[in-house]
């Protein structure tokens, strides 16, 4: 079992998981480019304990010592004695490729390197470590310490024993797995609500119907616990348009092709509830 974790990228899932893995008794060194994207994270990190705790879901004394088993850093170098390194910067190939190059070079003998993409092939990231058979996807879901699933994805070289690490951990966290065994682009989850997210925008753009009575079918009709469109405001659009258009790079199927109003809405600044509005209104 490893030990020591290793978390990159301290935005909203990268904190989650270092959340979730300190609280389950893990060491936890949390990396970011600046000092302030580490403090954002920190906070995250205390608010959610603070929930937890006001809900009677943790005590006060185990969020104070699952803190105190992270600590923060700026430098890359600091993540290289870890048994376990879960990569969750921003979802673009070729920012991902230059954290695994530089990973490859400082990660000690026998880590397992980790990718949370949600969409990306892994053999696309792994393909430029000199030991791809350690790289591994663990796609977890945001909010991570309120969400169940996480998504184990092989890539073509990763090994049996890198995947039961990967599994190890998530499972260690209290995730419940499910395994993909060909690395397609969207893996399962993502391409299922991206196909979805797509054909609901497109029937929104169109005028078919508004975006409250396309959630509602999905919710009422289909049992879903969110709207296909009230799930891209909490994703993120921007997240979901980059997965579409990863998707459909890779397998040209207009299915994946992200209307046209996903793009706009992503340059004017409306990416959901995190800047307030999306395909609803957030805040005040």
């Amino acid at each position: 079992m490893a030990e020591q974790i290793a978390v990159i990228g301290a935005g909203l899932m990268g904190s989650g998981i270092a959340q979730v893995a300190a609280q389950a008794g893990y060491q936890v060194v949390l990396r970011d480019v600046t000092d302030a994207a580490l403090a954002r994270g920190v906070a995250g990190i205390e608010a959610s304990y603070e929930r937890f705790v006001a809900k009677g879901k943790l005590g006060a004394e185990a969020a104070t010592e699952a803190l105190a088993r992270i600590t923060t850093t700026t430098e890359l170098e600091a993540v290289g004695t870890a048994d376990l390194v879960v990569e969750a910067v921003f979802e673009q190939l070729e920012v991902k490729q230059e954290v695994f190059r530089e990973l490859d070079r400082i990660a000690r003998p026998g880590a397992v390197l980790a990718t949370n993409t949600s969409a990306i092939p892994i053999t696309r990231i792994a393909a430029v470590t000199g030991r791809p058979e350690s790289v591994v996807g663990v796609h977890f879901f945001s909010p991570v310490p309120m969400m169940q699933l996480c998504e184990l994805v092989r890539g073509y070289k990763t090994s049996d024993a890198t995947l039961a690490a990967a599994r190890a951990f998530a499972e260690g966290v209290g995730k419940t797995c499910v395994v993909v065994n060909r690395d397609v682009a969207g893996f399962v989850t993502t391409r299922l609500i991206t196909a979805l997210v797509v054909e609901a925008v497109k029937l929104y753009e169109s005028g078919v119907a508004t975006a409250e009575d396309i959630d509602t079918a999905c919710r009422l009709g289909f049992g879903h616990a969110m709207g296909p469109l009230a799930t891209a405001d909490l994703t993120g659009v921007d997240i979901l348009l980059h997965a579409a258009r990863n998707i459909y790079e890779e397998t040209q199927d207009g299915k994946f092709a992200a209307p046209e109003i996903m793009a706009r809405m992503v340059t004017a600044g409306d990416l959901g509830r995190k800047s307030g509005q999306g395909f609803y209104p957030y805040g005040g």
